[in-house]
């Protein structure tokens, strides 16, 4: 009954701290809940055992414990659980390609600061530098900046 006890003890603080590193990892209450179930199973090993068994066991526990450890950060276990794959765009993804600063346009509605301009066949939404600006303005490009279009 005391093999019984003090192995599942320690495997249980083992499974415990496994679960932590593999699955559950950063939450660290599975993980000081399995070294607590551990430290248990060795003081146990020492209340029941002599000295040099408990120390065995102790040793024997710690090896395990550190092999399990070192199994879930080398064993490509995080590859299974990490992103693989990126958000792509952005502040900048293309809507102002084509454009040059000094380009001239046509305000197709009031631009007060900001509004729609027409750029050749196409239609941006700009941001006035000066205010306010009439539709049927013609305006000039000033700046151009992370998909923000300054104009005058």
């Amino acid at each position: 009954m005391t093999i019984l006890i003090l192995s599942s003890l320690l495997i249980i603080g083992l499974i415990l701290l496994l679960i932590e590193v593999l699955f559950i990892p950063g939450t660290t209450v599975v993980g000081v809940l399995g070294l607590l179930v551990s430290g248990a199973g060795i003081a146990y090993a020492f209340l029941t055992f002599d000295s040099s068994t408990a120390l065995w066991i102790t040793a024997i526990s710690a090896i395990l414990n550190l092999i399990a450890v070192w199994y879930g950060f080398s064993s490509g276990v995080w590859n299974r659980f990490s992103l693989k794959s990126s958000m792509q765009g952005g502040a900048f993804d293309g809507r102002t390609t084509g454009l040059t600063v000094g380009m001239s346009g046509k305000a197709i509605s009031d631009i007060k600061p900001y509004g729609k301009v027409s750029f050749g066949e196409q239609i941006y939404e700009v941001k006035s530098e000066e205010g306010f600006i009439e539709v049927g303005k013609a305006v000039s490009i000033v700046k151009i900046e992370n998909n923000k279009i300054l104009v005058k």
